[in-house]
């Protein structure tokens, strides 16, 4: 009979935290009690980063059992988020995130200057693009179901600082986007009313400087409303985002087919034929476009909310981008369809081409109302991403404990969505769009180029078992020549030479790596799912990452590079030591700590190793059968840990 942890009582002195990881002893940290015992530890932080960087997690850490919390009587309760969605609200999820309101202005922008006519093709390599990288994270989120989504991926391969480093890149980059994407949601709701300058719905702050003094008061209403919305419930986020992407879903289809009923033929070949930028402009147009696919990354965040995640999510997460780039190659057809590219406008393409073929004013409004569902859709699953992620960084000790609490009603990160709710007000209410805008390109692109790395590494490489040096040296290989492919590009110098001997030299890196560095085995299940053509797939998204990263602002760089060092050195001072005090105490405390499973057919117990549960010195457990099971029951009492 398998065996369910329900109630621990536990003798103590103080509450548990950490999300049921551990005891008041452990959340204090031995680094953190005294200035003499920090200062001790600083002194160490050299020794200590050597032993906790490279260190690495496993499915237990990153997706562990129900955590406890005190019910009636000291009983502590087992409490998780649960898996009440399935693969079609994952699905709907995923189109929700991915679907805001950038393709009503990235079409425009890249038809207009780029890509011509052939915008379609820009977003059908876009499309490609984006889903080599889901397929990335699709592998991982059905062998480590965690709501952790990259940061647990990459704690799991490249290890704690790999992991780190990635998580709060990706969480400046969540709080910058939302924080945009609710200020753009003021701009579109005052085109709806017929106002011209979005200003006028704003606040002018007269003592703050330019790009930063106009208060944005529905975008933080926004943000609270939806705060307030992911903390109730995610099932209920769930179906409420549901009615809002079919809906949006709907009102995209009535502009598509207004576009094939009212648009021309001749307008894909007029004036200059259907690509006159050339395959360059097809290229630049799809680096433009590519970012109006950002989103699904966030699906990856609710494995452990999903019913059979091996199932749901590779179904959601891929299932989302192929029904996404179709809606968008249909939305871009439909637009050139209606006028040629050089009338095209780029602020307000679609409503601007529908206003002047067809002479509908609510034309307009419509368009309008489309971009306010899409931005309430795509900031619902972005937000619930955000604070799952935080949830989970703290779970890893890299955190306050604080953080990483389910609320024991709501089963959902209560704490986590509120403090990251109010950052992203905060930001929302005084930064204007244009002021951060490239962060936001950098950030994504650098996680989704590290998650494929470390899903070759986790195919090739077993701790303990297999070197790792020869997949690092691959992968630092496919890089090089992946950066300096980019550079000759963007130099201008040798594009057709650089471009094939790049990819000529990173075909023949991957079949000598195939050849020579086997695949490693991992106790699998019949469920268990893979991504196809690999390292070729991880190869391709390590390249196109690289080259789209090479299409971003030196000024975006530069601020990526400053928000950077300011997270390692939070990092060397603070969630290194809480790490390594963490590591610590599972060693002094669990080496011998056992797990108890009762085997009533042979009226035995069975005993495991648990490595991740602290308890005192006595502490009484209580194990049941698993659900369908009979009643039977026992107790076992634990007098000594050590």
């Amino acid at each position: 009979m398998s065996k369910i942890m329900e109630t621990m009582e536990r003798k103590r002195e103080g509450d548990g935290c950490c999300g049921g990881y551990g005891d008041q002893e452990t959340c204090l940290h031995d680094s953190f009690t005294s200035l003499k015992s920090y200062l001790a530890a600083i002194k160490q932080t050299p020794s200590r980063l050597l032993e906790r960087a490279t260190a690495v997690s496993d499915l237990e850490k990153e997706a562990p059992p129900p955590t406890p919390a005190e019910g009636a009587n000291g009983i502590f309760t087992a409490i998780a988020m649960e898996r009440k969605v399935g693969w079609l609200e994952v699905v709907a999820m995923g189109v929700g995130g991915i679907m805001g309101a950038g393709i009503l202005v990235s079409t425009g922008q890249a038809a207009h200057s780029s890509a011509g006519p052939a915008v379609i093709l820009s977003f059908a390599i876009a499309g490609f693009s984006a889903l080599l990288s889901a397929l990335c994270y699709a592998e991982f989120a059905v062998s480590l179901p965690s709501a952790g989504g990259a940061f647990s991926y990459l704690r799991s391969t490249l290890g704690e600082f790999a992991a780190y480093f990635t998580g709060a890149n990706l969480l400046m980059e969540y709080v910058i986007s939302n924080a945009m994407v609710a200020r753009s949601f003021t701009s579109y709701l005052a085109t709806i009313y017929g106002v011209s300058d979005s200003n006028s719905w704003r606040i002018e702050a007269h003592g703050l400087s330019p790009g930063y003094n106009m208060l944005d008061l529905p975008a933080v209403a926004l943000i609270a409303v939806l705060t307030i919305c992911i903390s109730y419930s995610t099932k209920v986020s769930c179906r409420v985002n549901l009615v809002i992407t079919i809906f949006h879903v709907a009102l995209m289809g009535f502009v598509v087919a207004i576009g094939f009923a009212k648009g021309s033929v001749r307008n894909l070949i007029q004036p200059d034929g259907f690509a006159p930028f050339g395959a360059k402009g097809v290229w630049n147009g799809a680096a433009l476009v590519y970012f109006s696919y950002i989103g699904y990354d966030a699906v990856s965040t609710m494995a452990e909310e999903v019913r059979l995640p091996s199932k749901a999510m590779p179904r959601g997460i891929a299932g989302s981008l192929v029904v996404v780039t179709c809606l968008y190659c249909l939305m871009a057809t439909s637009l050139v369809l209606l006028l040629p590219y050089t009338q095209i406008d780029m602020t307000a393409p679609f409503a601007t081409a529908l206003r002047e073929k067809t002479g509908w004013e609510w034309a307009s409004i419509m368009v309008g109302i489309g971009a306010c569902i899409g931005i309430v859709s795509s900031l619902l699953v972005a937000m619930l991403g955000q604070a799952r992620y935080f949830c989970v960084i703290a779970r890893a000790h890299l955190l306050p404990s604080w953080f990483a609490q389910i609320h024991p009603r709501t089963k959902t990160p209560l704490n986590a969505s509120i403090v990251l709710g109010a950052c992203t007000s905060v930001v929302a209410l005084f930064t204007e769009m244009r002021i951060l805008l490239d962060l936001i390109a950098i950030g994504t692109v650098f996680v989704f180029y590290m998650v494929a790395n470390a899903l070759i590494f986790k195919q090739h490489v077993k701790r303990g078992e297999t070197s790792p040096w020869l997949t690092l040296c691959f992968l630092l290989c496919i890089s090089s020549i992946a950066i300096g492919v980019t550079t000759y590009w963007q130099m201008g110098k040798g594009k057709v030479t650089a471009l094939a001997l790049g990819l000529t030299a990173g075909i023949v890196l991957s079949l000598i790596f195939k050849a020579l560095v086997p695949r490693v085995s991992y106790p699998s299940t019949e469920k268990e799912w893979h991504a196809p053509l690999m390292p070729y797939l991880a190869v391709s998204s390590i390249y196109l990452n690289v080259c789209l990263m090479g299409s971003i602002s030196i000024e975006a760089f530069a601020r990526f590079a400053i928000w950077s060092f300011v997270a390692v050195i939070f990092y060397l001072i603070f969630s290194l030591h809480c790490s390594h005090d963490h590591a610590t105490s599972l060693l002094q405390t669990t080496k011998k700590c056992t797990q108890v499973e009762f085997r009533p057919e042979k009226q035995t117990l069975h005993v495991v190793n648990i490595a991740d549960l602290q308890m005192s010195k006595a502490t009484t457990i209580m194990c049941i059968g698993s659900k369908g099971a009979a009643p039977t029951s026992f107790l076992a009492r634990i007098e000594s840990v050590s």
